[in-house]
């Protein structure tokens, strides 16, 4: 009978030991990836940052006063004449 008293303690202590190793290995596992999750958030916030100041160059480029000074002076175009315009049906 003490046999197995003995042996249910032991079987009880692993038990024991057993859960206390995968409390520490699941906070530890939870701290790696709440590490990441924050950097990782953080990325996104500095891409989300970089986007919108892409999006403003962009409409930048792309205004239509812009595009029309670019062409007349690099380009050297020019608003046709009224006689040389041709319409065509």
């Amino acid at each position: 009978m003490k046999a197995i008293g003995a042996l249910f303690m032991l079987t009880l202590l692993a038990a024991v030991l057993a859960s206390a190793l995968g409390v520490v290995w699941t906070r530890h596992e939870s701290r790696v990836l709440f590490v990441n999750l924050t950097a990782l958030q953080n990325q996104r916030d500095e891409l989300n940052i970089e986007y919108g100041k892409l999006e403003l160059e962009q409409a930048t480029y792309a205004e239509p006063r812009r595009i029309d000074d670019e062409a007349r002076q690099k380009l050297g175009m020019f608003d046709p004449r009224p006689q040389d315009i041709r319409l065509l049906r």
